[in-house]
């Protein structure tokens, strides 16, 4: 066999054969091979089609859903109260998408017809619509265009200082980390066998309907490691639902007949809503007994050791009131809303608290999760019913009186996030209206207040004007109106870097103490200026003093379970037998069987998703503007207001979150 031969093994029916090829007769191969090969294309091209027509037809099936979807939607739902009550906003945008389609079909006109956009001569118009087009782009150029361009530039100097204020804040984490700075506690610790020697500690747990997440909150709190002669807890029930009130007293009996030192307190005149609840149980005779109080909202989970690892740091420090922990969420995962509030909470806590905490010695209260000093509570004044904020104003009144805060941001309190965007949009009305209707009684205080000319500016600049008003206010002109107004509007175009490279540098940034969420980075930036709408509506309701800004709706709470709840159902069920007979004479009870049957045969309430119509409103405006964007070849432009409206439209027909069926 030669050395450059291959030998090929045909196979036929009766007989083999043996040729040998050459390396000069290897062309023989080849044109064999091109001979196979239009068969082969042919069978690829074929199995190439089928997949497109596979895909094609998933994607019109999928299309075919979602439009069912959105149509049984828009058919079931309602509008939400809180949009039938603020309807300036809404008319204001409902207006400029109008006058936006109406510039849109103009343009497309002029686009179509090829006019010349810089024609000299008036009688060369021919027809209305050309005579109106060239009267719009006279009007635009000399009146409109230095007018939002003006706005542009103000709403960018705002966005940058506000990006730079957030840049420093990351600085300072980085710089925590890195000389792994915290609050260690000063002297010694407690004598674990002597428990007179540990302070006394009043715990609230203020709750108002929480038929879902009282049990295991009252657990939770329960269970925290403290001498039982120095704790008393009080559940300050709000409740308006007779049957939920036995039902809330029933577990309270539970834990007392265990020996735990509790008492359950219901107001018959529910005002001031949480600061009238947690004012009233202070009033107290015995509360002068206690030296701190640790407060908890229905949906927290305290871990055990909780006191132990806050109530030390009082030690040593009398100029100490507070002691903050941070936030850890059981249903973080739960949907896409979960995931992006995560994200926003996460960097508040690891950032915006723990810098503030270190370098200021001040913060916003969140209201729970904390403990106080009850000295520092009496000195500034005590629970007020003022505002909506009620933790942040007694936050405020504290700091002026010279008292110091710490975060203890390795100290985490399990609670939950809301899971519907109706729920989520409450409360971010309550925290974004609130602020402002403080900063509005609180000014003359801190203008007149003791405290150093620095402590005042950052109060007044920084904390609410920067943080509380100046964002919002931004985020939504910038994004929502300025932005398609200039793609009408070219002379007053925003560069790219607006509208791209510092958003998603500062998105960035916003997750990076939550880096499992670096996936979600578009969808948080979007979704933040989604959020803008009702961020920026509940800030004016609270500067003006509107009347949506004095409403007060308990977040809904789901009552997932966590592994303290575990814990407990374990310790329930491994109890004594003297332990089984309080529980079962308290369970197998006639009232309580009474209401569990008037719960059966209660009609239930039918939940729906809602439209939101300021964010369909806006969703339909920046798809008009993506649609102009395209007639001058706007790459980013055009793919931002085309995904973020298609955002707005997917929060408007409450597509995120929670879907009720």
């Amino acid at each position: 066999m030669a050395p450059g031969s291959v030998v090929v093994t045909i196979e036929k029916p009766n007989k083999f054969s043996l040729v040998e090829i050459n390396a000069s007769d290897s062309s023989l191969l080849l044109e064999k091979q091109k001979a196979v090969s239009p068969k082969q294309f042919t069978w690829f091209l074929l199995l190439k089609a089928h997949r497109v027509f596979a895909c094609i037809s998933w994607l019109a099936m999928a299309l075919k859903t979602m439009l069912l979807s959105v149509k049984k939607r828009i058919a079931l739902s309602d509008v939400s109260e809180e949009e039938a009550k603020s309807r300036r906003l809404y008319r204001f945008i409902k207006a400029f998408l109008v006058i936006s389609i109406a510039a849109l079909v103009i343009e497309i006109v002029a686009h179509l017809k090829k006019w010349n956009l810089n024609m000299i001569q008036p009688w060369e118009v021919q027809g209305l619509v050309q005579w109106s087009y060239m009267a719009w782009l006279s009007f635009r150029v000399d009146y409109i265009a230095p007018l939002v361009l003006t706005m542009s530039k103000f709403c960018t100097v705002l966005f940058l200082i506000q990006s730079l204020d957030r840049l420093i804040l990351c600085l300072g984490c980085f710089w925590i980390k890195y000389k792994k700075l915290k609050p260690r506690i000063e002297g010694e610790a407690y004598d674990m066998e002597d428990g007179s020697s540990f302070p006394m500690v009043l715990v609230q747990i203020p709750m108002c309907n929480e038929r879902e997440v009282y049990a295991q909150s009252i657990a939770a709190v329960c269970q925290l490691d403290w001498p039982k002669d120095r704790i008393l807890i009080q559940v300050l029930d709000d409740s308006d639902d007779g049957n939920l009130q036995l039902l809330i007293k029933d577990e309270v009996s539970l834990w007392r007949e265990k020996g735990v030192n509790i008492i359950y307190r219901h107001r018959l005149i529910r005002t001031g809503y949480k600061a009238g609840n947690l004012k009233s149980a202070m009033a107290c005779d015995y509360v002068k007994d206690y030296e701190f109080v640790a407060i908890f909202d229905a949906d927290f989970q305290p871990n055990p050791d909780f006191l132990k690892q806050t109530v030390p740091h009082f030690k040593g420090d009398p100029e100490l009131g507070l002691v903050q922990a941070r936030w850890s969420f059981v249903n973080k995962d739960e949907n896409l809303l979960t995931r992006l509030q995560n994200i926003n909470l996460c960097f508040h806590f690891e950032v915006e608290q723990q810098v503030n905490g270190v370098f200021l010695n001040f913060f916003g209260f969140n209201g729970t999760a904390g403990v106080w000093r009850i000295k520092a509570l009496e000195e500034s004044g005590g629970w007020l019913e003022r505002t909506t904020v009620e933790d942040m104003d007694i936050a405020v009144r504290a700091h002026l009186n010279g008292w110091k805060f710490i975060f203890l941001n390795d100290v985490k309190v399990l609670c939950e996030l809301p899971e519907s965007y109706e729920a989520y949009k409450k409360q971010q009305h309550r925290w974004h209206s609130g602020p402002m209707q403080l900063f509005r009684l609180c000014l003359p205080a801190i203008i007149t207040s003791k405290i150093s000319v620095l402590r005042k500016s950052n109060l007044i600049f920084l904390f609410f004007l920067l943080r509380k008003l100046i964002l919002p206010f931004y985020s939504f002109t910038l994004f929502c109106i300025i932005l398609p107004l200039t793609m009408f509007i070219p002379e007053a175009e925003l560069p790219l870097w607006v509208i791209c490279y510092v958003p998603i540098f500062m998105s960035l940034l916003n997750i990076l103490p939550s880096p499992k969420s670096v996936p979600f980075l578009v969808p948080y930036l979007l979704f933040e200026n989604t959020m803008s709408v009702t961020k920026f509506n509940a800030m004016i309701s609270g500067l003006f003093q509107l009347g949506s800004a004095y409403e007060w709706v308990v977040t809904k709470k789901t009552g997932r379970s966590s592994e303290s709840d575990l814990l407990a159902l374990a310790e329930r069920e491994s109890t004594s037998p003297n332990e089984e007979k309080i529980l079962r004479r308290h369970s197998e009870s006639g009232l309580e069987m009474l209401n569990k049957l008037k719960e059966q045969e209660a009609t239930p309430v039918k939940k729906r998703n809602r439209l939101y119509r300021k964010e369909l409103a806006l969703a339909f405006l920046l798809l008009t503007a993506a649609a102009r964007s395209l007639l001058s070849a706007h790459g980013v432009h055009f793919y931002f207001l085309l995904f973020q409206g298609l955002t707005f439209l997917a929060v408007g027909l409450d597509l995120i979150g929670e879907q009720i069926s």
